[in-house]
């Protein structure tokens, strides 16, 4: 058993004194415009380098956090900062897609083949709108979706990664598709349901190829008809991305009003997950398992990352208020337990965000390229909310 409305104001508390002060306003750029997210221990910038989709992702957690906790002008001005540094020096002229890795002055370095920085770019604005009610902040939303979209998902347009002898489809793009049309959704409203027929493809295409019933496991790469490609990359799973799929799905389920199917999706994604990532020896989530329980060629496979513990919060959490069942409690406290007493820095706040498997840190940092004012304090929110400690996003519109 676990007390709901202790533990809603607990993630509140961590949120709003711990995870924002950490980051902010130290690392708002005021010289350049976006935000720095390479930091040590303290807080102290290790790299003023900047990637797109920390910046889309920020930004939409500050205005997130605007929309639906307190209109802190200072949270849409950083939010502002950001999106206003992701259209003036992160559009490549050539195609109109983003970079991935900037200078501080947004000078480009590195442009990547996915399109996820345009996704985050476009929560971001339908926040954005959320906030303000400007149509031309809808208008970004989608612009950025549909090239998201049409990067992913129209044959031949991405560029390819492998010489396609040995042909496959990933998890990843439809995760992340489902989730932004929900955030889309939200803000700018489905009356034709477009956002609502993306949400239900990506749904099917991951009940129909990904979802491995015989075997109890979440595949992340198969076969395009679905089928296990026995060799070390396909085989590897990733215990915390199919447990964030499996709340996506969750929050499709509770938006829909309970659906029974979706909850069942979702809690299987989350158990099966949960069964295979647990480290038995020193507790927490493995980076990498193999589904066939063989060897994992990734040297990190052990480490434990903040985000899948963060994403296991949430989907513990969501699981438990849909269900009522004492065995995501008893998850949700073990997770709770161990990831607040292994990330947690009692001295500067925050989470690292590496650590080795007996749960030390690997080192002192808590943003990179990957981590930033995102996973941890989206857990934080997300956990405050479904436990009623923060109520939904309202919006200008």
């Amino acid at each position: 058993m676990i007390n709901t409305q202790e533990l809603g104001a607990f993630y509140k508390d961590k949120l709003l004194n711990g995870s924002i002060p950490f980051w902010f306003p130290r690392l708002v750029d005021t010289k350049h415009g976006g935000i720095y997210h390479c930091v040590d221990a303290d807080g102290r910038i290790v790299d003023t380098d900047k990637n797109t989709w920390a910046q889309g992702r920020m930004a939409w957690m500050l205005l997130t956090c605007y929309n639906s906790i307190e209109k802190r002008p200072e949270w849409k001005e950083w939010a502002e900062s950001a999106l206003n540094f992701l259209e003036t020096k992160c559009v490549d002229p050539e195609d109109g897609r983003l970079f991935f890795h900037v200078t501080e002055d947004g000078t480009p370095i590195r442009k990547r083949r996915y399109a996820y920085s345009e996704c985050f770019t476009a929560i971001a604005w339908a926040a954005h709108f959320g906030a303000t009610g400007d149509p031309e902040s809808a208008e970004r939303a989608r612009h950025w979706f549909e090239i998201y979209v049409d990067i992913f998902f129209t044959p031949g347009k991405m560029l390819p990664k492998t010489t396609g002898k040995r042909p496959s489809i990933g998890l990843a793009p439809r995760m992340i598709t489902l989730v932004t049309c929900q955030e889309l959704r939200k803000y700018l409203g489905d009356a034709d349901g477009y956002f609502t027929g993306w949400i239900d493809r990506c749904i099917s295409d991951l009940k129909t190829y990904f979802v491995k019933e015989d075997i109890r496991a979440i595949l992340e790469v198969v076969a395009p008809d679905g089928s296990i490609i026995d060799h070390f990359d396909e085989r590897t799973q990733n215990p915390g991305h199919a447990i964030e799929g499996g709340w996506f799905i969750l929050e499709e389920a509770r938006r829909r009003g309970g659906d029974p199917e979706l909850i069942e999706l979702g809690c299987k994604m989350i158990d099966w997950s949960l069964e295979r990532g647990w480290d038995p020896k020193y507790g927490g989530l493995l980076y990498y398992t193999d589904v066939f329980g063989g060897p994992v060629q990734e040297y990190w496979h052990n480490m434990k990352f903040w985000w899948c513990h963060d994403e296991a919060l949430i989907a513990t959490c969501l699981a438990y208020v849909l269900t009522g069942k004492e065995e995501y409690a008893e998850w949700h406290k073990r997770i709770h337990d161990w990831s607040f007493g292994h990330f947690e820095d009692p001295e500067h706040g925050e989470w690292f965000g590496y650590l080795e498997r007996d749960g030390s840190p690997a080192n002192g940092l808590k943003g990179t390229m990957w981590k930033s004012f995102f996973h941890h304090p989206r857990a934080l929110w997300n956990c405050a909310h479904y436990f009623g400690a923060i109520p939904a996003p309202c919006s200008a519109k």
